[in-house]
């Protein structure tokens, strides 16, 4: 079975559902993949909810209040959205490992500190054991293994971050983790009659670009 969390530190529904991608991990092996959200908007021609005013005012209203729901702490960072790359590039090159992400995931939402500079970042890093993150960041191979998490992602037609990939049926958002972990413990349920024929209802009107 391969199991594969698609995430960007850019998303406070990716903070969500991560003690959940813990809980899961401990149960079943899962890949870790820190991806460019602005990419996967690019290419699928959308707008994240916080470029649209009124869906992000309530996009952080409604955050907050299922971190309340949850019981998790969640602090907003100084501004939002943010460029994300630094903190991305420094989750790969500490491996992309669960400790990682738990720093720098913590650093910004848990405390409500900047990501969006590896100047920013710097005890995050300190704290992972890289000397010299400006370098760590800069090394090609870093940049080459994002852009390779980005491809596996278009690859597998990720469309919005947090994705969790269950044997390439994906499962986007916070708030669909319980399906997949309905799907997790009964795959047929994907596959039932009503499932397949809503998969492949007809458009009835599209707009025009």
């Amino acid at each position: 079975m391969s199991i594969v969390w698609y995430y960007d530190f850019i998303s406070p529904f990716a903070w969500l559902q991560w003690p959940k991608i813990k809980a899961l991990a401990a149960e079943h092996p899962i890949t870790l993949r820190p991806i460019l959200l602005a990419g996967i908007l690019d290419l699928c021609g959308q707008k994240g909810p916080a470029e649209i005013p009124a869906k992000r005012e309530f996009t952080y209203r409604y955050t907050l209040w299922r971190a309340r729901q949850a019981g998790v702490t969640l602090n907003f960072p100084p501004s939002h959205p943010f460029n994300p790359l630094a903190a991305l590039r420094l989750c790969i090159a500490a491996g992309s490992s669960g400790a990682a992400t738990e720093a720098i995931f913590d650093w910004i939402w848990g405390h409500g500190r900047a990501g969006d500079s590896i100047e920013a970042l710097a005890p995050v890093a300190a704290a992972l054991g890289i000397d010299d993150p400006v370098a760590a960041i800069a090394d090609p191979a870093v940049k080459a293994q994002l852009r390779e998490n980005f491809d596996a992602a278009v690859a597998e037609g990720v469309f919005g971050v947090p994705t969790l990939s269950i044997d390439g049926r994906l499962f986007w958002g916070d708030d669909a983790h319980e399906f997949a972990l309905a799907c997790l413990r009964d795959p047929s349920l994907w596959n039932e009659p009503e499932m397949q024929r809503v998969a492949a209802l007809p458009i009835g009107a599209a707009r025009q670009a």
